[in-house]
């Protein structure tokens, strides 16, 4: 028998100040919280603490809430958005192919599979693609690579022991599976659902002593992020790239890049890693790859991908066609308009604009990144300022409590740049000061109880 769901909360009724330009209110209008939060709240598991907005659609570098009111999104969909919403091109894809198949499964060929490998290997310069749903079920697919070519080929005599070690790194993220998690340092992420996958060892991030002190023969892979997203935008240096590049060489291990949040353009390279004169074995991508869709891809040379045959690795959703399609649409598009450049040109304007802040507030200690990629390291609790922007329509958020991080569309233009600029100064102007907290992060309110007043918190957001 269906389970009746109970009956949902009645929604509230409140008023919504708009003001004008200058800030004076202007108008009064009336405003519902809409039934989708309190069913968000009564059905949905808390994994997130979200702020009371719903929001409806977007344009460009912009999105709208259910009230009408204009975001400059700063965001971007945590990474994912790079043409910003509702792309004209992508839209045109999506309705011409969700016409014509969605998904066919991968026992056949589809019409885009193909092309869009090609033209991720035109772009990475390696030589074999894998298609899957996520960037975490992509690195999953990395370490089972790593372990299997870290065992004797099949069909010859094994002449040492299987190399089942993989070196990550501390301060890393690469995705909430097991498997993935099991490679991410923060322990916050580990510790509830330990025991996690066994052979893992971390190394401090950038510290090459330490990676020559941990690498040995037993190691299969050493993972890392180009540039540490959820870390807090640390990108890694050239001499410690190249150190793990050498030793995986000569130890007979993979070297991963973890380039979900900073490849596919936006550091203003197609992979952050070309940068550096040598490649990784594998490189693992998602986040903008399908222009928000869910795709996911690990890109390898052909030596490790030798070692693969049919069974060995496989998934059911991921490379369908009409997703597949849209991502070659993306790719596309980012040539077409040449949107690397423009990435580079507004990632210059974006670091000038906030060094120029950094002279003004004290309290602002290191800018960190380029391109659409930037952390701006606080001396203070970033929470209040993610709140404040919020605010006044400004998409951004905090990552390990100090750092705002800032991920715009790769179409933000010179004027939106200074749009974002001066909403940042005065968040940064207006933001009550909070001190660092003292207890730990896991001491704080728990999550369930940080969604319990959600009318309340609308009625104060709408106030603005």
């Amino acid at each position: 028998m269906m389970k009746k769901a109970a009956t949902r909360p009645r929604a509230v009724t409140v008023s919504r100040t708009s003001r004008d330009g200058n800030g004076a209110v202007s108008a009064s209008v009336p405003a519902k919280v809409p039934l989708a939060l309190a069913d968000a709240e009564q059905f949905l598991l808390p994994t997130y603490k979200r702020p009371p907005i719903v929001f409806t659609h977007g344009r460009g570098a912009y999105v709208f809430d259910f009230a009408g009111k204009k975001y400059l999104d700063f965001l971007g969909g945590i990474a994912v958005n790079a043409l910003g919403h509702a792309h004209p091109r992508i839209v045109k894809t999506i309705r011409r192919e969700s016409a014509r198949a969605i998904h066919l499964s991968n026992l056949f060929h589809n019409e885009f599979q193909g092309p869009l490998a090609k033209k991720l290997v035109e772009w990475s310069g390696l030589d074999r693609v894998f298609f899957a749903n996520s960037g975490t079920e992509a690195i999953d697919g990395a370490l089972k690579l790593a372990r299997l070519c870290g065992r004797p080929a099949e069909g010859t005599p094994p002449s040492a022991p299987a190399k089942t070690r993989i070196l990550a790194m501390q301060n890393s993220f690469h995705g909430r599976t097991f498997g993935a998690m099991s490679v991410t340092a923060t322990e916050k992420y580990r510790l509830p659902f330990a025991p996690l996958v066994p052979g893992v060892e971390f190394v401090n991030f950038n510290d090459v002593s330490d990676l020559e002190a941990k690498f040995d023969d037993s190691v299969c892979a050493v993972l890392l992020e180009t540039v540490q997203g959820e870390g807090g935008v640390y990108p890694v240096t050239q001499e410690f790239w190249e150190r793990a590049r050498a030793l995986a060489t000569k130890h007979g291990a993979l070297l991963i890049a973890d380039e979900i949040q900073c490849g596919l353009g936006r550091t203003g390279r197609c992979f952050a890693c070309q940068k550096f004169r040598s490649k990784p074995d594998i490189a693992v991508i998602a986040k903008p790859l399908a222009a928000g869709l869910p795709l996911g891809a690990m890109l390898t040379n052909d030596f490790v991908a030798a070692r693969i045959s049919p069974g060995l690795h496989g998934t059911t959703f991921g490379g369908g066609p009409m997703i597949c399609a849209v991502a070659l649409e993306f790719l596309k598009i980012v040539e077409d308009q040449k949107l690397l450049a423009n990435i580079r040109a507004r990632g210059e304007e974006l670091r000038a604009g906030l060094e120029k802040l950094q002279a003004k507030y004290d309290f602002i200690k290191e800018i960190r990144g380029e391109g659409c990629m930037f952390g701006v390291e606080l001396s203070l609790e970033g929470g209040p300022f993610v709140a404040e922007a919020l605010k006044r329509g400004l998409l951004i958020n905090c990552t390990h409590d100090f750092t705002i991080r800032l991920l715009p569309p790769f179409i933000i233009t010179k004027a939106q740049v200074r749009e974002f600029l001066q909403l940042f100064e005065k968040v940064l102007s207006e933001t009550p000061r909070v001190a660092p907290a003292a207890e730990s992060s896991s001491k704080k309110a728990p999550l369930p109880a940080a969604m319990s007043a959600t009318a309340a918190a609308w009625q104060s957001h709408l106030k603005r």
